[in-house]
Formats: structure tokens, sequence, C-alpha cells
């Protein structure tokens, strides 16, 4: 696939890095010339130093055959007019833009295809702000993950020693909690990833990945230990 990476930062040069071993044909785009310099002594990529809004700048990282551009410059507006840019002029598939002012975010007719046309919209900043809220409502989650508008949940929690769960095998957590209806997925045991069955035993210190409703998650959450939460005895 033809690529074009618009921004050598942290992000830029990592998705880069990972995509160019996926026998990829990558383009980046960056004003940094040392940077670019970087990245192509340990990537078999091609560079272009220049504004990664500029028309001739695009047109020379590949525009005219790009199948992806992806804009990740410490720019919003940068990104958001190489968008416009590559489906006006290069009429690119599948444009993706990071856009960090919430100012932008607001009303989502600003990225309607006649106005700044951007498939994939990455916006770090809300994402890490609805992750901050989502532990903040399930105390005790490492990380939260929403499906079907929040009512399916995936958690990663750590089992304490002071909690109900450590020590039991999985199969035993219906008794242990019969209210709660979850699945534990997968857990971590030190550096190894387990695929648990009914009789695996919970140690204090695995990290479980548990999959259910909102409601069944906060209950065993509640039950995981530590923090003074203990479940129903």
């Amino acid at each position: 696939m033809k690529i074009i990476i618009l921004g050598a930062g942290q992000v830029g040069s990592s998705v880069a890095g990972i995509l160019a071993g996926e026998a990829n044909d990558i383009s980046v785009v960056d004003l940094d010339g040392e940077r670019l310099r970087r990245l192509r002594d340990r990537l078999d990529i091609h560079t272009v130093q220049g504004h990664a809004a500029h028309p001739e700048v695009l047109r020379q990282a590949g525009g005219e055959d790009a199948e992806l551009l992806l804009a990740v410059t410490s720019s919003d507006e940068t990104n958001m007019l190489a968008c416009r840019f590559a489906a006006s002029l290069f009429h690119t598939p599948t444009r993706m833009a990071r856009v960090r002012d919430p100012g932008y975010l607001d009303d989502p007719r600003l990225f309607a295809p006649e106005v700044v046309p951007v498939d994939v919209l990455i916006s770090p900043e809300q994402e890490i702000t609805d992750q901050i809220i989502q532990l903040l409502e399930h105390p005790g989650a490492l990380q939260v993950v929403e499906f079907a508008d929040g009512q399916v949940l995936l958690v990663i929690f750590r089992l304490r020693g002071d909690g109900l769960l450590a020590g039991h095998r999985i199969d035993e957590l219906p008794g242990l909690l019969p209210q709660v209806e979850v699945r534990i997925t997968a857990l971590y045991r030190g550096d190894t990833v387990l695929l648990p069955d009914g009789d695996t035993v919970l140690q204090e210190g695995d990290e479980l990945f548990a999959l259910g409703g909102a409601g069944h998650i906060q209950r065993l959450l509640s039950a995981r230990g530590g923090d003074g939460e203990q479940g129903p005895r």
C-alpha cells in the first residue's frame, strides 16, 4: 500500500517503523531534515522535507497515487488542510488526521466531506479524557474499553490478596459472586499471558481481562480487594 505520513515526530516515526516492515511503500514528510535523515538511516522509506500541507510537497511524496494519508504533525491546521488538499487534488481514498484542539471537535459539521474531508479523526486528548472518566467511574480498573455504547465493558484489573477472588478457581466465581455474570478472557501472571479455563486458580497480582455488562463489571471490581473494597461474604 502507498502511504504518506505527515509528521516525523514520535507518532509519525513509530507508525512509519511499523508499516515499513509490512511491505508498504512509505513516504514521510517533515520540515526537520535531520529528523528525516535519522528515519532514512533505519528504515527503507522515501522522505520529503517541506511543509506538509503544501500541494507540491504532497505531490513529491506521492500524492497522485497514495492510498492512505496519515496527518500527524504538531499542527491541527496543517493536518486538516493536508486532508483537504489530498481529497480535492489527489482524490486520496483514505485520510486520517490528528486533531488536538477541542474547539475543532465541538461541531461535527466541520468534518463533513465537503468541508474538511477526514475519514478517521484522531483526538488523543479526548481519548485520554474519556479514559480518565472511565477509570474514575470504575475504581480498581487499570484500563476500560467500551462496547455497545457502554453497555458491555472489557476491563483489566489486578487482584489483591485481601479480596474474594485470589486463591479460587475461575469455575468457583459464580458461587462467590452469584449476581455477577462475567467472562475472564485472559490474564497476565508475571510476564506470561494465560488463556484461563475453569480450573485456573487466580493468584494475588494476576492482571485479569474481564468482559461483561457494565453493572456486573462494577460488582466484580468491588471483589478484587484493596482500597478497603471487598465483595460480600
